[in-house]
């Protein structure tokens, strides 16, 4: 069954009782990382199922946007050091 893109949601669960949290998703992105991570760290990120994999809470933030400034002042220290946005795979999205 397909989803719709509005029902391809991510959801993130945890407690104060707890150390870790689970993320369940559909987002592609989320889910290459969080197998990557799960194979580069079994013992605290564990994959439960398909879409839905534990991690310690300590991994799941909220931050402060950045500021226009901090962006533009990030950029150019980036192309001062020579970095180069990533170039997106052939046939990709």
């Amino acid at each position: 069954m397909k989803l719709s893109l509005y029902e391809q949601e991510t959801i993130i669960l945890y407690n104060q009782a707890e150390t870790t949290a689970e993320v369940y998703t559909h987002d592609p992105k989320l889910l290459g990382k969080l197998r990557r991570l799960a194979e580069k760290y079994p013992d605290q990120i564990v994959k439960k199922d398909r879409q839905t994999f534990t991690v310690p809470k300590r991994c799941v933030s909220v931050r402060e946007p950045y500021s226009a400034e901090r962006r533009k002042a990030a950029s150019e220290r980036a192309k001062a050091a020579g970095y180069k946005p990533p170039v997106p795979k052939a046939g990709g999205k």
